[in-house]
């Protein structure tokens, strides 16, 4: 028994689970909370897909090739400011709805372009609209972008064992330190930051960046070490960009966010 994020609110899949109303619930890595209500753990990560972001635009023009004043659509801060640094002249618009409702939007005239997960769109079998994958040392992703992670109830011997056979442990790893980076930045998935990781052999690799919002400047570090020192590497990495002048990014970003949705 098990429900997928999109049917229901996360606070009212995570009470299922708690209740024993379900056995397991199925997330995307980068929506579900870095922080899980207690009782709650992960039981497994799925094999990831594509991690990156990608580009459609009428005509499949390139981003390079976007003449200015191009209209992007996008309701996510991260993507904004990553688009605004590499062609501050284009104009980005909040486009919100499914993949399909977004493509069609492009389609239509709607907008000029768009950018998406490029995994999401891989699952949709719409792979024909894309003009352009960026690459993960341009365009930073979202962390456990492109992963699906499966929930369950901490102690549940039962599920734990039904679920494993579905853990792939690369992907675990790489999610793993990704979630510890955001976790150490006291971040969700608005915060404007990404990350990616690779493996090499057992060494594991993490390159990851905040950005400001005002200034439109960011910082980035990387963190290299062993594959079992994984969740400590995302935390020493959010830990190199908090101390490289992120504590004034995120303070800054922090205080915009309240002033758009002020505490009750």
């Amino acid at each position: 028994r098990a429900y997928e994020t999109m049917i229901k609110p996360f606070r009212e899949i995570e009470d299922a689970l708690l209740s024993r109303e379900v056995d397991v619930a199925v997330h995307s890595a980068k929506d579900l909370a870095v922080v899980m209500p207690e009782g709650l753990e992960i039981g497994a990560v799925l094999e990831r897909d594509d991690a990156r972001d990608c580009l459609i635009s009428r005509d499949r023009v390139r981003f390079s090739e976007l003449p200015m004043g191009t209209r992007i659509g996008t309701s996510s801060l991260r993507r904004k400011l990553q688009l605004l640094r590499w062609n501050p002249e284009l104009i980005i618009e909040d486009v919100r709805g499914n993949v399909d409702t977004r493509v069609k939007k492009v389609e239509e005239g709607v907008t000029d372009a768009i950018v998406l997960a490029h995994a999401g769109i891989k699952r949709l079998g719409l792979q024909t609209y894309v003009s352009e994958i960026f690459p993960e040392d341009r365009f930073y992703p979202a962390p456990g972008q492109g992963a699906i992670l499966v929930q369950m109830r901490s102690g549940d011997a039962e599920t734990a064992a039904a679920v494993k056979a579905m853990h792939h442990a690369e992907s675990g790893v790489r999610v793993l330190a990704e979630r510890a980076f955001l976790r150490k930045l006291e971040g969700g998935c608005q915060l404007p930051c990404g990350i990616f990781s690779r493996l090499e052999g057992e060494r594991l690799m993490l390159r990851g960046a905040i950005f400001a919002v005002r200034s439109r400047h960011w910082i980035e570090k990387s963190w290299e070490g062993p594959v079992d020192g994984a969740e400590a590497g995302g935390e020493a990495l959010a830990g190199r960009i908090i101390e490289s002048g992120g504590r004034e990014i995120l303070n800054e970003i922090y205080e915009d966010f309240e002033k758009k949705d002020p505490p009750a």
